[in-house]
């Protein structure tokens, strides 16, 4: 975020799941970063990495200012448990945070985009003055966009683990016969040795059979590649009938909706989009024009730079056609021309009867652990 003394209406603040430091300077081109990060040795020495991030201005600022506020003044202690309060001392951090300057003047409206902000607080003790009970607005913002779905949920997501967040989408599958999901993630966990590898792919497995059973054809779930690499999917993005969508740090997993720290931005575009079809849900919504036109930026950078159908139930089909055709020429020993575009069925593998409890048992405490209190635990809401 940047701010400007007395010029409020030139501040800007970035949402998103790119990360500032080494690894993630990469583009559409997907050659990866020069500087590069290690990862799963399967990405290749150079990571491809696959991103998006918001640029906001307008008023919006104040709530995100006040987000950093809120968290800053914290009066707790910055270091809690005797761990981080010996690293916190090995490395000379404060105690306390230096005081914030005064607040400045939020900017003005600037456009047609009403942006809500939504977070993730863990329910601590003693508790974040802020978030005495923690917060989960990021989860319920899904399950209320999922429950308004008719044509089309679009994901971009790093991990699909949250079984919570399944049942949910298997709920709008059961309810709309007509919707489809398509999900797009990583190929592999970033880290997926022998000891971390099972527990990152027990949850995602769980929740694509789960949604399988459910939505046979009407679901689809790809990863990348780029040449010969596969791609990092780290990007958060959700994308509903081409009405509502949200970008943000948060993930499809139940340690982004209850337990860590996580912020992002639902979007509703007031800019109707004239192409057809208008109203795709069929609710009288009609289609907006910025989560179409990322839908579709998204979709044609995946296609390999082919030019997608408006239309959700055209695109889906198309991408299904394209991921089919590149795992055919796979299989085929690489036989003729390298079929355009960069989807590929997702297939993860398998975790080993053997070390399934183990991994089941790492998953639940360490991959994925709950942070809402124990009475919500109980009732399985947010």
């Amino acid at each position: 975020m940047v701010r400007y003394r007395g010029r409020p209406d030139d501040d800007v603040a970035f949402v998103g799941g790119i990360d500032l430091c080494h690894g993630r300077n990469d583009d559409a081109h997907h050659l990866g970063d020069p500087e590069a990060v290690a990862v799963d040795q399967r990405y290749g020495p150079r990571p491809a990495w696959h991103d998006l991030q918001m640029e906001i201005r307008g008023p919006v600022i104040g709530d995100l200012v006040e987000t950093f506020r809120e968290r800053w003044e914290d009066p707790l202690p910055l270091g809690r448990g005797p761990w981080r309060r010996h690293l916190a001392k090995a490395v000379a951090q404060p105690v306390r945070p230096s005081p914030l300057p005064l607040a400045l003047e939020d900017p003005g409206e600037i456009g047609p985009h009403a942006v809500q902000v939504l977070r993730t607080y863990p329910a601590k003790r003693p508790p974040s003055p802020f978030a005495p009970s923690g917060e989960r607005s990021i989860a319920r913002a899904y399950m209320n966009a999922f429950g308004r779905a008719r044509r089309l949920i679009y994901v971009e997501d790093q991990y699909l683990w949250s079984f919570d967040a399944a049942r949910a989408l298997g709920e709008a599958l059961r309810r709309e016969p007509e919707l489809l999901l398509v999900v797009v993630v990583p190929k592999y966990p970033d880290d997926d040795g022998r000891i971390v590898g099972p527990p990152n792919r027990i949850g995602q497995l769980r929740v694509i059979k789960y949604l399988q059973d459910i939505a046979g054809p009407r679901l689809a779930v790809y990863d990348l590649e780029v040449g010969m690499w596969p791609v990092y999917v780290h990007a958060k993005v959700c994308i509903i009938d081409d009405v509502w969508m949200t970008v943000g740090s948060d993930n499809f997993n139940r340690r982004s909706w209850t337990h860590d720290s996580e912020i992002s931005c639902a979007i509703l575009d007031d800019t109707k989009d004239a192409r057809e079809p208008t109203d795709p849900a069929g609710r009288g919504d009609g289609a907006r024009v910025l989560a179409r036109s990322t839908r579709l930026a998204l979709w044609h950078e995946h296609l390999g730079g082919v030019d997608v159908a408006v239309d959700p139930v055209e695109g889906f089909a198309m991408m299904r056609a394209s991921a089919d055709a590149l795992d055919a020429w796979h299989e085929s020993g690489q036989v003729g021309a390298r079929p355009p575009g960069r989807l590929r069925n997702h297939r993860p593998t398998p975790v080993p009867m053997a070390a399934r409890p183990l991994s089941r048992a790492f998953y639940r405490f360490m991959s994925d652990p709950d942070g809402r209190p124990w009475a919500r635990r109980l009732r399985r809401c947010y």
